[in-house]
């Protein structure tokens, strides 16, 4: 059931990454650490990271956006 929910989720997101014009996502998710980290390259090479609210990192290379980490996920995203 969790696994359908799940993968609902996914495709709802999915016409919000599309409009973004990434052509590829890479997922890494740290159980211990409870941390989700989202490259848009690989390697990402960030040289600048704007910190946001919540503990969401965006990490750059020049303008580029190359990575997004996420910290307490299982709290953002508790349903």
């Amino acid at each position: 059931m969790e696994t359908t929910i799940a993968v609902k989720e996914i495709f709802e997101a999915l016409p919000h990454i599309k409009k973004t014009g990434i052509q590829h996502l890479w997922f890494d998710f740290d159980k211990e650490a409870d941390v989700l980290y989202v490259s848009l390259e690989r390697p990402q090479n960030a040289t600048d990271t704007d910190i946001l609210e919540d503990g969401i990192f965006l990490r750059h290379r020049g303008k580029k956006l190359v990575g997004i980490t996420i910290t307490n996920v299982s709290k953002k995203f508790k349903k």
